[in-house]
């Protein structure tokens, strides 16, 4: 028996296709008053003073590492074990990212442990990653950061609507950065969203996201300005009213999504929790995820062949993720000789995700189960 499950997938629905439709009619379709609307009901939903539309989640990560002042020859410490974006924002300001390792099999955020041996004098920020929609210990690293004087940068991509002791990641650290790509618990295509409570921070990114320049065209548009000054190096980072729209349709059924994703994290976590040569990461995590992903762990490398099973059965599975600090490109860029992740690097040779989207049916969750044991005990005669 084979089936079409797709590792993600969205809710787009009548609504959705009318906000955007919307848009169209109105005929301004780059960054405007939707786009206002957007970020105005996204501070509101994270209890967060500013939030900031752009083009994606790389670029949030960009403009953060530039305007907490992070230039050539300073160091930023991030986890290995996330999308390389996290990385290359570092190198996009020419400082280093110093890489640190996860903190478990049983958790594969950042561990705050390894971040204190990688601290150095040129050390100036740490970027933490919400793997998989589980927030990190965000107390002891807030509590190194001001021990040492560090920024803190979260990237939140995995987890929009997850809460840390009653905070919205995101808002935790100094600056939040989101990404809303097609597969993300909140997704318009490509578009991102950063963060924060401090009012120079903000001023700063409002500018640098587009071209660094003091008025927007909505601005001048609707009479509110006649020209402008370009006051800073900025970027074209802006998001278009199109993927606001469509944010603003999801951020209203997000709390549900998010709700039926735990739903189906808990089917999976039952049905798989004792099943031998399988490893459950955050199966004792009390917070509240966001549930983007649904990691597992195989004890035996025979990754490959347990993926072609599934694969064969029509289930859609994924690596999170390959260490970046082993690519080709990075490998240029760090001496990976002399760095030692063996918790990251384990876990990037045994992960397997697995379908996860609000979409799922009872019986395909239970087809997937079913699969992974059948799967699981093949690979294993």
């Amino acid at each position: 028996m084979t089936q079409n499950i797709s590792l993600s997938d969205i809710t787009l629905d009548e609504t959705d296709i009318q906000q955007v439709t919307e848009v169209l009619k109105s005929r301004w379709l780059s960054m405007g008053p939707v786009t206002q609307n957007f970020e105005k009901e996204f501070s509101a939903y994270n209890n967060v003073k500013y939030s900031f539309g752009v083009s994606n989640g790389t670029a949030a990560l960009h403009i953060a590492v530039k305007e907490l002042g992070i230039t050539r020859g300073d160091e930023v410490i991030l986890p290995s074990l996330t999308f390389v974006a996290t990385a290359n924002s570092v190198l996009y300001c020419g400082a280093r990212p110093v890489f640190a390792d996860i903190t478990s099999f049983d958790n594969f955020n950042i561990s705050p442990e390894d971040i204190l041996e990688k601290i150095s004098h040129k050390t100036k920020a740490i970027i933490v990653v919400h793997y998989a929609g589980y927030p990190c210990d965000m107390k002891a690293i807030l509590d190194i950061a001001e021990d040492h004087q560090l920024k803190i940068i979260e990237d939140t991509a995995h987890a929009v609507g997850a809460e840390y002791q009653g905070k919205k990641c995101g808002t935790i650290g100094d600056i939040g950065c989101f990404s809303f790509f097609a597969n993300k618990n909140l997704a318009t295509g490509e578009g991102g969203m950063i963060v924060t409570a401090h009012d120079d921070i903000a001023k700063n990114i409002n500018i640098v996201r587009s071209h660094g320049m003091t008025t927007l065209t909505w601005d001048r548009h609707k009479g509110h300005a006649y020209t402008y000054d370009v006051v800073d190096l900025g970027y074209n980072y802006r998001i278009s009213e199109i993927a606001s729209s469509l944010g603003r349709s999801q951020l209203k059924k997000l709390d549900v999504n998010n709700k039926i994703r735990k739903g189906i994290a808990e089917q999976y976590q039952n049905q798989l929790r004792n099943i031998p040569n399988i490893r459950l990461p955050f199966l004792q995590y009390e917070g509240l995820s966001a549930h983007h992903i649904f990691p597992i762990l195989l004890e035996n490398n025979n990754r490959e062949e347990f993926m072609d099973r599934l694969k064969a059965k029509g289930i859609q599975t994924s690596i999170h993720y390959k260490p970046i600090h082993l690519f080709s490109y990075y490998k240029k860029m760090v001496n990976s000789k002399l760095i030692t992740l063996p918790k990251t690097e384990y876990v990037s040779d045994h992960e397997v995700t697995i379908p996860l989207h609000p979409l799922l049916r009872d019986e395909e969750i239970l087809f997937v189960t079913d699969s992974i044991k059948e799967s699981i005990s093949e690979v294993h005669r």
